[in-house]
């Protein structure tokens, strides 16, 4: 796959050119362009149409694009026809949406803030931020290296190769993570702010990190951090009703 580490970089940047006519579509034909190199001295004019296409209208979490962009690529060399791409590309818009944002916006980024926040109120300083961002990346960079080679690998297929992987399983086991680690962080951070824990802190804590992992478990998409906040704040008034 030549080209693919240059395509790797530019879905970084997949978003810098974002708006409401094409959504991710001209970051995406950016990203693509050195996947498509080689297809210039193959067929001229398929190159040119499919460097077109790969900028139009596209839009999906920005740390699975990389799916689509190598099964795209990988259908233009195998000659499908184009308005088949075209369906494969609006095809997998909605899933790669939905498996992102669940996948990170609503795991990974909050598990990993509950913990730096959690780390922090513990006595931990600026390295626990450090870790965040390094951590965070590393898990973007392996994502985004492995979205755009399976997706090369596949092709048409490409919904297959996705459905038999290990995303469907990671965000089973992320949300209840997420729900547990900022559980953890509220009312920790809350005691550090306030210099005191005592024992109803340490009980009000570890219910609402079980209380996270429950409700992630029953609402699954439709927990989100506003619905948990207020609901670890009212544990937290009970505890502290409870045991003064």
């Amino acid at each position: 796959m030549n080209g693919g580490w240059r395509a790797f970089l530019r879905l970084f940047a997949v978003q810098g050119t974002w708006n409401y006519e094409r959504m991710l579509g001209v970051g995406m034909g950016y990203a693509a362009e050195p996947l498509l190199d080689d297809l210039k001295s193959i067929d001229p004019v398929r190159h040119t149409e499919a460097v077109v296409r790969s900028a139009e209208f596209f839009n999906c979490n920005p740390n699975l694009a990389g799916l689509a962009l190598g099964a795209t690529v990988r259908a233009e060399y195998e000659a499908v026809p184009g308005a088949q791409i075209a369906r494969l590309r609006t095809a997998l818009c909605s899933p790669l949406g939905s498996l992102g944002d669940q996948l990170f916006w609503a795991g990974l980024i909050p598990a990993m803030v509950g913990l730096a926040l959690a780390a922090i109120a513990l006595g931990a300083r600026w390295w626990a931020v450090l870790g965040f961002l390094v951590l965070y990346n590393l898990a973007r960079g392996f994502t985004g290296i492995w979205a755009l080679r399976t997706g090369y690998d596949s092709g048409m297929k490409v919904g297959a190769a996705i459905a038999r992987s290990w995303i469907p399983a990671a965000i089973e086991r992320v949300g209840p993570a997420a729900g547990f680690a900022v559980g953890v962080a509220v009312p920790l951070v809350a005691a550090w702010y306030l210099r005191d824990i005592g024992a109803a802190g340490a009980l009000g804590t570890l219910a609402v990190a079980v209380t996270g992992v429950l409700v992630s478990r029953w609402y699954g998409a439709a927990l989100t951090a506003v619905r948990f906040a207020l609901v670890a704040i009212l544990l937290l008034v009970l505890f502290r009703g409870i045991f003064p």
